[in-house]
């Protein structure tokens, strides 16, 4: 995939994964490019993730490959919070 491709599976699966767990990383391009890093991190994640476990792989801009990056999306908001919930910091989002 290119790195277009990327960004925008990264927007898609952030903007998905922020919906399903409600917050947000607040508005402006900080808050989009907050989005999209979290959500290529969980396209990454959830990629690496699937491939090893034998269920699929992120391919490009296709359905299967959303709802890989969504989950792999929800699982690396879900870290990144508990984190910083644990340092007593809410930071970002």
């Amino acid at each position: 995939m290119g790195l277009l491709t990327w960004i925008l599976v990264g927007l898609v699966a952030g903007l998905v994964a922020q919906l399903v767990l409600g917050g947000g990383a607040g508005g402006g391009l900080r808050g989009i490019a907050v989005t999209i890093l979290l959500g290529v991190g969980g396209a990454l994640v959830g990629g690496f993730i699937s491939s090893a476990m034998g269920w699929g792989e992120v391919t490009g801009f296709n359905v299967p490959s959303l709802v890989i990056a969504s989950l792999g999306a929800i699982g690396v908001i879900v870290a990144f919070r508990g984190i910083a919930s644990n340092r007593g910091n809410r930071g970002l989002i």
